[in-house]
């Protein structure tokens, strides 16, 4: 069942900009009211959800711009919301704290190899979770604002604009081709291996369509021309890009 508690910062925002949502999604209301305050006191507006469902209908309609996420909902595991958010567009950039009880350190790496930006585990100090909150969402201020990403001295990518210039001439690439080069550049010398790029472009037939991201890499190889040789093949492993 969804919580309609919808908190609404007390403080005027002394820039003039409409105040950040943070979205919570916990089935626990005495960590959504302690939360919920501490954040309303930060200047941030919150809306909370008991589970996945509530959620997914929210987002309908509207677009938070951070996710507390618990990993343990009645309804659906926290895993797989943050692996569908980060495959997602429209959600993709939005970026996802995970807040769990488990402690196991594998845990935390799945979470962070799904994309999750950072991970608390309870019990926590809701100050130090405000904090977090904070860092996370200056990083992405600075990102959004940065929507150009330069690699090397010949290779650029426009993320708003969707275009690719090599050595200052226009590169012209498929959607996913563009997609796939957003991926590996956005974590340069990240590995992905061929599922991870499956999952992100949203193809759900894996063990037939593995092979199609070798012919995707290598359309974007000679497309990109002496820019190519930044992805590199990590033989029985993926991809990544690399100067």
């Amino acid at each position: 069942m969804q919580n309609d508690t919808n908190y609404m910062s007390e403080m005027p925002n002394l820039k003039g900009t409409p105040a950040k949502l943070i979205v919570i999604v916990d089935d626990e209301p005495d960590i959504v009211e302690l939360v919920s305050i501490h954040l309303v006191k930060a200047g941030y507006k919150v809306k909370s959800f008991e589970d996945a469902e509530s959620l997914f209908k929210f987002l309908k309609a509207n677009i938070p711009d951070l996710f507390i996420l618990d990993l343990m909902l009645p309804d659906a595991d926290g895993f797989e919301i943050c692996k569908y958010l980060k495959k997602e567009e429209k959600y993709s950039n939005i970026p996802v704290i995970m807040l769990t009880a488990r402690t196991d350190e594998m845990d935390k790496v799945l979470g962070l190899e799904l994309g999750a930006d950072d991970y608390v585990t309870k019990p926590f100090s809701p100050r130090e979770l405000v904090a977090r909150v904070k860092v996370v969402l200056r990083r992405d201020d600075k990102t959004s604002k940065s929507q150009k990403i330069k690699i090397g001295d010949i290779l650029e990518i426009d993320l708003h604009k969707y275009d690719i210039f090599v050595e200052g001439n226009k590169i012209e690439l498929t959607s996913t081709e563009f997609r796939i080069l957003k991926l590996l550049s956005e974590r340069r010398g990240w590995v992905y291996a061929r599922d991870q790029i499956l999952d992100y472009l949203g193809v759900q037939d894996k063990g037939v369509l593995d092979r199609t991201v070798d012919v995707h890499i290598k359309n974007l190889r000679e497309k990109l021309g002496v820019a190519g040789k930044f992805i590199k093949n990590i033989r029985g492993v993926g991809y990544k890009l690399e100067v």
